[in-house]
């Protein structure tokens, strides 16, 4: 009987060889089973999650015992959810930008490109995996609190509401997932994550302030108009239905406050896609270029 031929190193392996082991081609599946056991096996993830739930549900909680049925006649059900989301969507961006950071941080990104080499499928999944708990947990947190307004004071004195309302919180809480989505990808450009939060931090929170300083110089206040009329508190308000201000909305659905024109939530909605594709587009090069 003749003895099995195996191959030894250096020499390629025998014709009609098959290992004992299951070989699969690695696909877009694998990378988001791993990318999924990432992000539920950090503390981030509760930590940073949990307090967007908390603030979310118990600011719009407590502006709901705070109000009357009659409130509700010109506001939605989902306005208290706008509250605590102002502040929760930092939590949003944080989570995004550890996603990325925290492996090139700690030097496991090295490992992970080893095991899987195709560096866009890794990013890929990384985005689909955040994308899609940060839109769960964001749009569960604001139907939590929308119909909990809804069931406390949907009496007669708060109007007639359309579902319209409810499509304005899947909107709003899509925004905020793009944010998200726009700190993870200037976590991979940055790939350190106190810079690429306090740049995120930037992006939100300054344009207000600085169209409020550049308002008053006269060369310098159409560009100070434009930064207080396209900022995430602006888009939030818009989206959640509440004009700026508390002014009439303009014949044109945009809002007037204080002289300034506001643009309607599509616009906000167009810039932050073009804003976020930009930068996601960046960080694919980038990664696919860059050295780990």
């Amino acid at each position: 009987m003749t003895a099995p031929t195996t191959a030894t190193a250096g020499e390629p392996a025998p014709q009609g060889y098959s290992s004992p082991l299951p070989a699969t081609r690695p696909h877009l599946g694998h990378a988001v089973a791993s990318e999924w056991t990432k992000l539920i096996s950090v503390r981030s993830t509760m930590w940073t999650l949990g307090s967007l739930v908390l603030l979310v549900v118990g600011i719009g909680g407590a502006v709901i015992l705070q109000t009357r049925d009659l409130d509700y006649e010109q506001m939605p059900f989902i306005a208290p959810s706008l509250f605590g989301l102002l502040v929760g969507q930092l939590s949003v961006m944080v989570l995004g930008v550890l996603t990325v950071t925290s492996e090139y941080g700690t030097g496991l990104v090295r490992t992970t490109f080893t095991a899987a080499p195709d560096r866009y499928r890794v990013l890929t999944a990384k985005y689909l995996v955040f994308g899609t708990a940060a839109f769960l947990t964001t749009a569960g947190s604001v139907a939590l609190v929308g119909l909990t307004a809804s069931i406390l004071h949907g009496g007669s004195a708060s109007g007639t509401h359309s579902g319209s309302e409810w499509v304005s919180g899947l909107l709003g809480s899509f925004y905020v997932t793009l944010l998200g989505v726009l700190s993870l990808a200037i976590g991979a450009l940055v790939r350190h994550s106190a810079g690429a939060i306090a740049l995120m931090l930037g992006i939100v929170t300054l344009p207000p302030v600085i169209g409020a300083v550049f308002s008053i110089w006269e060369a310098l206040a159409p560009v100070g108009r434009a930064m207080i009329q396209y900022n995430a508190p602006m888009a939030l308000m818009q989206l959640f239905g509440l004009p700026a201000g508390g002014s009439e909305p303009a014949a044109d659905g945009a809002v007037v406050a204080d002289g300034i024109t506001a643009p309607g939530s599509l616009s906000h909605l167009v810039l932050i896609l073009l804003v976020t594709g930009a930068a996601v587009a960046a960080s694919y090069v980038v990664t696919g270029r860059r050295d780990v």
